[in-house]
């Protein structure tokens, strides 16, 4: 990813809140599941990680995004904002696409 195309993310990203919280049940099926439909509708989202050990929290964002195929545009102390493009994604409900061009 490029960084005018980081930065037009971040600053989509930045009125977003937190879609899912993730914290001592780690990756659980329901969450995994969960992640897959929010960033399949919404392209862009923000997830928290409520994990104390930043090692780990650096982990499980690696982990998630590799399940989900998905890059890291951001990271701000325990909250993620992840992007994974949607070719098919609904125009009412992508994040990118309500932004507009750019």
């Amino acid at each position: 990813m490029d960084s005018d195309k980081r930065k037009r993310l971040r600053g989509i990203g930045h009125g977003l809140s937190p879609v899912v919280t993730i914290a001592g049940n780690g990756l659980s099926e329901s969450v995994c599941a969960e992640l897959e439909r929010a960033i399949s509708d919404h392209e862009l989202i923000k997830v928290k990680l409520v994990i104390a050990d930043r090692a780990l929290r650096q982990e499980t964002a690696q982990t998630l995004c590799k399940q989900l195929g998905a890059e890291i545009v951001q990271e701000i102390g325990k909250v993620l904002l992840i992007y994974r493009h949607n070719p098919k994604a609904n125009v009412k409900k992508s994040n990118i696409l309500r932004a507009g061009p750019g």
